[in-house]
């Protein structure tokens, strides 16, 4: 017996070692590989603030001359028009999508979870079959509607199809979680006098809060960074968002301003960076929660 316990007393020591250098390695790795996938920010930040010339032509991290003046160039605007006004059209076009997706999804996920009506089953199914529909297929008729409204050329074609719950993927998630909700909510809420409209706005909806985040977090980031489908509808410069007045600078002259341009991708990154920090939490938040809690 004493042996045995003197064997485990030398072997724990070993043991120990072992698990911290595996543990070593594993925090080795893993930072390894962060620096691997933060390399393209960092030569986004750095080629920000290089010589137009250098940026091409160097494969150096480090500027060999900084020039911050790529953005007041920026900040100045391209092709007469203010950074400020692509800015704000970005932002109209991103809350609208929101605020869209927000709104319709939800309501459709609610009929589809909780409503009773014929051919229910069905049509959620022909929803989920959207999701496999490449976005290429319904561009060209959704363009023909658009031009003969006399809408190409507006906001309207980006945000419009959002308030019509096209988002197959939202409706799914939001399903999902008003699935998990106690029924016993929605037969106490009908006890009181509450109708469908009244179950959703004051039982439902505080509780898909999780999900109402996820949904404000992917939709402003994929409508923010959005290049074709701003490109296809918006022909007018004092319409662009963003992603289209980086195109600007390298079509303005004969010779790219490529500083300049990235020194706006940097900026245009800024709000997406911010939006995401200040809703990280309740993302976090819905991720780990799973109806209720008891």
């Amino acid at each position: 017996m004493t042996s045995q316990t003197a064997t485990a007393t030398t072997r724990t020591p070993d043991a120990t070692t072992g698990r911290r250098l595996r543990g070593l390695g594993w925090h080795v790795l893993i930072i390894a590989m962060l620096l691997l996938l933060l390399y393209p920010v960092a030569w986004l930040l750095t080629a920000s603030v290089k010589p137009t010339d250098e940026i091409l032509s160097s494969l150096d991290l480090l500027p060999s001359r900084f020039v911050p003046e790529n953005y007041g160039t920026a900040l100045d605007g391209v092709a007469g028009i203010s950074v400020w006004r692509f800015f704000g059209n970005s932002v109209i076009v991103a809350v609208g999508a929101v605020l869209g997706n927000l709104i319709s999804c939800s309501l459709a996920a609610y009929a589809f979870a909780r409503l009773r009506f014929r051919l229910r089953g069905p049509l959620f199914a022909l929803t989920l079959l959207t999701i496999m529909l490449p976005y290429h297929v319904v561009l060209i008729p959704q363009y023909t509607i658009f031009q003969k409204l006399d809408l190409v050329g507006t906001f309207v074609p980006l945000i419009l199809p959002k308030l019509l719950a096209t988002d197959a993927f939202f409706i799914f998630l939001m399903v999902q979680f008003i699935r998990g909700l106690p029924r016993e909510l929605d037969d106490a809420a009908e006890i009181d006098g509450c109708g469908p409209v009244l179950t959703f706005r004051y039982v439902i909806l505080p509780l898909l809060k999780p999900a109402l985040v996820t949904t404000t977090i992917f939709t402003f980031i994929w409508t923010w960074n959005d290049f074709f489908s701003h490109l296809v509808y918006l022909n007018d410069p004092e319409t662009y968002t963003l992603p289209l007045a980086l195109r600007l600078f390298i079509d303005q002259t004969s010779e790219s301003a490529f500083g300049p341009m990235f020194a706006m991708s940097v900026l245009s990154i800024v709000p997406v960076i911010l939006f995401f920090l200040a809703f990280q939490r309740y993302l976090v938040e819905g991720i780990a929660t799973s109806g209720l809690k008891g």
